[in-house]
């Protein structure tokens, strides 16, 4: 059964408001994801420029990237992005590369080769990191008989290493009650892809769960099967009786898988709009200026009721100065309808929309881009 992503608890704008005006007017979006609110005012879009737009990266994004280019396309008719979901991995290369406009990835530049290289193809310029989508990690499962589970960090982590092999292990039945847990191995889906997805689930199982292995794009656990993209662990586990991944939400939905609850020491939380929201605002931005680096280790290592901690945002990986003309102002117009009239889909496609505080320092670094 495919769980609601709308309604009350988002507070989302009516369908009237996907598109206030046309290209040169004001958009204005209302979303909210448990506390936080996405309501930008007389917000104008600057059409123009270069008619399509090419962009590589976060295979985790593409459902709103998908919702962002219908909104981008009715405020400025004639326009077009193509967006290649091939890993958060291939995204920064083919960025710094000079290949596509701009790259998603569900984890920052790192500091050193990638930042280095990112300014060189900006024209010595810096890039910048702008977190335009949030959206929440699943741990999805299938097991038969099994409908509800429930994991913390450190039994997640201990069965992502291979520590804990058996569905039926004590760790796992320690936090399950009278679950009836079959003695059936488990088998772990990973991805074997570059993947900000990867690095943020080894960030949150290392700040909350002990995890020892590392983080980084490339799993690290030392166990189980890769498969490519976030659509293939998922239809990867919906085939196998005993799996487990990683993935985000909207994937598990759709390969109806079952979600595991997360209890970081205030009770079992279920994976919802509502309690991913209340996790996204304890997010910090750690980064100066415009590059909006987020620092989610407060979010990963959270005891909060009621929130889920496993999360990731992607970033739009651009240049503060170095395009040419057309190409800054299309990029300029894409993000701002993104991070506007674009939020008010989102929660059908398994995300949660913008916070206000993340909308307001979004859009002023969009209108900075040269």
């Amino acid at each position: 059964m495919k769980i609601q992503r709308h309604g009350a608890v988002l507070g989302l704008v009516a369908a009237s408001a996907l598109l206030l005006s046309a290209c040169g007017s004001d958009n204005n979006t209302g979303a909210a994801g448990g506390n936080t609110t996405s309501n930008a005012a007389s917000v104008p879009v600057e059409c123009g420029g270069k008619t399509k737009l090419n962009a590589e990266g976060s295979s985790a994004q593409k459902n709103a990237v998908d919702a962002f280019v219908q909104a981008y396309q009715a405020a400025c008719p004639g326009v077009d992005l193509a967006y290649n979901p091939s890993g958060s991995g291939a995204g920064v290369k083919n960025f710094n590369a000079g290949q596509v406009d701009f790259g998603g990835s569900d984890s920052a530049l790192k500091e050193g080769a990638e930042t280095e290289a990112a300014a060189k193809r900006c024209q010595s310029n810096p890039a910048w990191n702008l977190p335009l989508v949030f959206g929440p990690v699943a741990i999805g499962y299938k097991v038969s008989g099994v409908d509800s589970l429930v994991l913390d960090a450190k039994t997640t982590a201990a069965i992502f290493s291979g520590a804990v092999k058996k569905w039926n292990d004590p760790a796992i039945k320690a936090l399950n009650g009278s679950a009836n847990l079959p003695d059936k191995d488990i088998a772990v889906i990973y991805r074997s892809d570059e993947s900000g997805t990867t690095d943020n689930f080894q960030k949150y199982l290392k700040v909350a769960g002990g995890w020892t292995k590392g983080d980084g794009k490339q799993f690290k656990g030392g166990v189980g099967e890769g498969k490519e993209k976030s659509a293939g662990v998922a239809q990867a586990v919906g085939s196998i009786d005993g799996a487990i991944t990683y993935v985000e939400w909207s994937f598990a939905q759709d390969n109806k898988l079952s979600i595991a609850k997360i209890d970081s020491g205030a009770g079992a939380v279920e994976l919802s709009a509502e309690s991913a929201g209340k996790a996204i605002d304890g997010a910090k931005v750690k980064g100066e200026g415009n590059n909006l680096i987020l620092d989610l280790d407060s979010i990963y290592g959270s005891k909060a009721a009621g929130a889920y901690p496993l999360l990731l945002a992607t970033y739009e990986i651009v240049c503060s100065k170095g395009y040419d003309a057309d190409t800054a102002k299309a990029v300029k117009a894409f993000l701002t309808v993104a991070a506007t009239t674009g939020q008010a889909q989102l929660a059908e496609a398994g995300y949660v929309p913008l916070p206000k505080a993340f909308q307001d320092k979004l859009l002023t670094a969009v209108k900075a881009i040269a």
